[in-house]
């Protein structure tokens, strides 16, 4: 239980930081971003994520440094975090991009040794996602409520690699921010699931 409210204080200590001039539009959770759902853009982000040996992974990165790794097209990817520390990273990102990151999330995968229904891990993503006890997106000091509605679950298994045929079932709270203007952006999110939770901090140049 002390868990839980020490997170929650950092989460919305996080989100009362001075506001800056420049904001980003959150975009409506059912409207599609460059010809595509966000539910489809959540199983892109896996599969974006999933893509990196642990010492080059911008989920496992402490400052920033990759955070341009594996990035193409109109959507640009945030990370989250392995584990339950803040973190706080700084990254530069072309002016014109739309955000996209979770807020927290959950995959669950095919076990190795048996088969079991996309039914079954759709079920078992949901069960590890239940409605958060926590959820912060902050931009600039501007904060954003009704963040419940933002849940992206995956409706059908995908496979995180084409050469690869384990499925997988996503779930978990996603937003999209932009198109992003020039300017910078300091950028707070986070939340707590049961059995876990995350913190994050981005400072943006965007140029």
């Amino acid at each position: 239980m002390q868990f839980r409210f020490t997170l929650a204080a950092a989460l919305l200590l996080a989100a009362t930081q001075p506001a800056t001039a420049q904001t980003a539009p959150l975009i409506p959770p059912a409207k599609p971003i460059a010809g595509a759902s966000q539910e489809e853009w959540s199983k892109r982000w896996w599969q974006w994520a999933m893509s990196f040996d642990d010492d080059e992974s911008p989920v496992a990165d402490r400052d920033g440094r990759f955070c341009a790794e594996g990035q193409d097209g109109p959507v640009w990817f945030l990370a989250g975090t392995y584990g339950t520390a803040r973190t706080v990273r700084s990254c530069h990102v072309p002016a014109g991009k739309t955000l996209f990151f979770p807020l927290i999330n959950y995959i669950t995968f095919e076990p190795d040794d048996q088969d079991e229904s996309c039914a079954a891990l759709k079920q078992r993503a949901a069960a590890l996602t239940p409605a958060s006890t926590a959820l912060v997106l902050e931009v600039n000091g501007k904060r954003f409520n009704g963040l419940a509605a933002y849940r992206q679950a995956t409706r059908r298994c995908f496979h995180i690699t084409e050469d690869d045929d384990t499925r997988a079932a996503g779930n978990g709270f996603y937003v999209a921010l932009g198109p992003l203007k020039k300017g910078r952006y300091t950028l707070n999110f986070g939340g707590i699931l049961p059995g876990m939770s995350q913190a994050v901090t981005y400072t943006l140049d965007v140029e």
